[in-house]
């Protein structure tokens, strides 16, 4: 058995920051290369401390911090987006991720969420204006106006 820490969340397993033992094969060949775990030492018990503020600061508690967050991302209007697209094309070179959305977010001056809670509908390839839903809670979802604009 090997003594483990998760850095993210598991199935069946755990959460970010858990010390948790599973058998040997499951560790060194799914949950380490993947990067889902580090195996337990010491110095990496330290750690586990500082995964379960950044995951603290991400998360929603309950219903009432839910609605409020919904009240925020509502009154902060169109988020600005930047993505790279040729001269005079509305078409992107790539598309607009999760995680750019909540750094968008959070630069507006919004709450810092967790990028799993931005439900891309479809991938934002083309300048303009876009919707995408964040489900804050199981009881509460808000949809996230955004202005995307190209940079050359």
């Amino acid at each position: 058995m090997a003594k483990i820490i998760l850095t993210t969340d598991v199935a069946n397993l755990g959460g970010p920051g858990d010390i948790v033992e599973v058998k040997d094969g499951y560790a060194r060949n799914y949950l380490l290369p993947r990067g889902y775990a580090i195996v337990a030492s010491k110095g990496a018990e330290k750690n586990v401390r500082t995964i379960q503020r950044a995951q603290e600061s991400r998360r929603i508690r309950d219903l009432d911090h839910a609605k409020e967050i919904k009240a925020t991302l509502e009154g902060l209007g169109a988020i600005q987006l930047t993505g790279k697209a040729a001269e005079g094309s509305k078409k992107l070179f790539g598309s607009i991720t999760a995680g750019e959305i909540v750094d968008a977010i959070k630069a507006a001056g919004g709450p810092l969420l967790d990028k799993r809670v931005i439900e891309l509908r479809d991938h934002i390839k083309t300048v303009g204006k876009h919707s995408v839903g964040a489900r804050l809670h199981p009881d509460v979802k808000v949809d996230v106006r955004l202005e995307v604009k190209a940079s050359q």
